[in-house]
């Protein structure tokens, strides 16, 4: 079983360029996932067509004309080929269901592995939302600190203000809540 594990890997890089954001929704595009199972997409879809029930919306959705238009600029696919239908999106759910519809072992080995990329990717944005909150507690605390710094900043320049008079001799009696008792000479 390792001999196959080994042989199945695939980089999780590879698999992570292959996650999108469409709708607010972390997806896999159907295309990808034939390669990544080592299968062709008309098959792909074909077995998912043949199992629908299995795949509610929140499963799988195929994209809008503007979506895959959107897809096809970012990949500068030409206007003659390619692909001509809206790819289907596959939700985290989704992709553990096409294991059980494509029911092959390197679907299952491959599933597996995007189940843990997708679970680490939910870690990461976990951890990242409470190092943001974190981040937000020190700026917050930052700007308090650069109002105090500020005032720290003026009572110096009004203690300057006040040593240089008196150097000059001349009378001073309050500035900003500071005085002095020195007069002229």
């Amino acid at each position: 079983m390792a001999k196959k594990d080994a042989q199945i890997m695939i980089p999780d890089e590879v698999i992570m360029n292959k996650i999108y954001i469409i709708r607010g929704k972390k997806v896999m595009l159907d295309q990808d996932l034939a390669e990544l199972y080592d299968v062709g997409t008309k098959r792909l879809n074909e077995q998912v067509k043949r199992n629908l029930s299995r795949f509610p919306r929140d499963f799988m959705f195929q994209l809008n004309k503007e979506e895959f238009n959107d897809l096809k600029s970012q990949f500068a696919t030409s206007s003659w080929g390619g692909r001509r239908t809206p790819p289907f999106a596959f939700t985290e759910h989704g992709v553990l269901m096409l294991a059980s519809v494509l029911n092959s072992e390197r679907a299952i080995q491959v599933n597996i592995q995007i189940v843990r990329i997708f679970s680490r990717m939910r870690e990461m944005l976990t951890s990242h939302k409470d190092i943001l909150h974190r981040l937000e507690k020190i700026e917050h605390k930052l700007a308090e600190h650069d109002n105090q710094i500020l005032v720290i900043f003026e009572y110096i320049k009004q203690l300057e203000q006040i040593k240089q008079e008196e150097l000059e001799g001349k009378k001073v009696t309050v500035v900003k809540g500071f005085k002095s008792n020195k007069s002229k000479k």
